[in-house]
């Protein structure tokens, strides 16, 4: 199986002023792929947009969402921004979705009635798939309905949907609705056991997610974990101690990396735990340390 590392944003880095150049950077050292964080309350590039521009720029580098809230947009809409990009950038537009903001605050920025969020996903999810793989669309469902609704050209080939989320109900969701799946703040065990709860609701709905379509998102320390970092890790995982999910070095970043490749994952997404100093160091230190586990 394919071992692929890529490199998630930061708000320094990908903010306007210094994306472009982030972006030729990433090109050039023949980094596999670019992940932009949808955080609306910060500088980095909204992601749709950050993608267009990235894509644009380069002939090689892959570029994803990681991860972009679904409910709170209305799937035609979506399906035509990924429909445009795959098509002027072929192969190379990685989307993956989530059920809401990672930051609580902006959860009202993507507004569902109270207790229908999940429901709101499932349904959009399915709506999504459809309208990039048929020429023509109808559908009758609880929040949409559509007759005849088409995007135009789509991909050649349809696009994998890949999904974050850790929780069971999350977990059995890729494996009902999802082509893949991207952790983040999770232990090799969990993974492991994450991975198998995926594999088993698959079967049960008659399909599968394929074999190298499992990976995490990791932030990587340059010492000490940010205030901030941890405090984010103590509200979504209180059960786990934060070194336990962020390596503190580039030595345990790729011990960490190996460990999860142990568990059954074989695409990683890499970003600094803070705002790096400089991205160019970043990136050097990436390059020597951890592309040569790609295979």
């Amino acid at each position: 199986m394919k071992i692929r590392i890529g490199i998630g944003s930061d708000e320094v880095h990908a903010a306007p002023g210094s994306f472009t150049a982030t972006v030729d950077q990433l090109e050039a050292a023949g980094v596999d792929s670019l992940w932009l964080s949808e955080i609306v309350y910060s500088p980095q590039v909204e992601p749709f947009i950050g993608m267009a521009h990235a894509l644009a720029r380069t002939t090689r580098l892959k570029v994803g969402t990681g991860v972009a809230v679904l409910p709170g947009r209305h799937p035609v809409l979506v399906a035509k921004q990924l429909a445009t990009l795959a098509g002027l950038a072929p192969g190379r537009v990685l989307p993956v979705f989530g059920l809401r903001p990672a930051r609580r605050r902006e959860r009202v920025l993507f507004p569902v009635a109270a207790g229908r969020r999940a429901a709101l996903f499932d349904e959009s999810l399915r709506l999504l798939r459809r309208l990039l793989a048929e020429d023509e669309v109808s559908f009758d469902g609880e929040f949409h309905t559509l007759d005849g609704a088409t995007i135009g050209p789509r991909p050649a080939k349809p696009l994998d949907i890949w999904l974050g989320g850790s929780a069971p109900s999350a977990l059995r969701r890729v494996g009902r609705l999802g082509d893949g799946w991207l952790a983040s703040f999770l232990t090799p065990e969990e993974t492991r056991r994450g991975r198998r709860t995926i594999e088993a609701a698959a079967a049960e709905a008659g399909r599968e997610v394929e074999a190298d379509h499992y990976g995490i998102s990791i932030a990587v320390a340059d010492g000490d974990i940010p205030a901030r970092l941890v405090s984010t890790v103590r509200e979504r995982r209180p059960d786990t101690d934060p070194a336990e999910v962020v390596p503190t070095s580039w030595r345990a970043a790729r011990d960490l990396i190996n460990r999860h490749i142990d568990a059954g994952l074989t695409k990683f997404v890499v970003r600094p735990a803070g705002s790096a100093r400089s991205f160019r160091e970043f990136l050097d230190r990436f390059t020597e340390e951890l592309l040569p586990l790609q295979n």
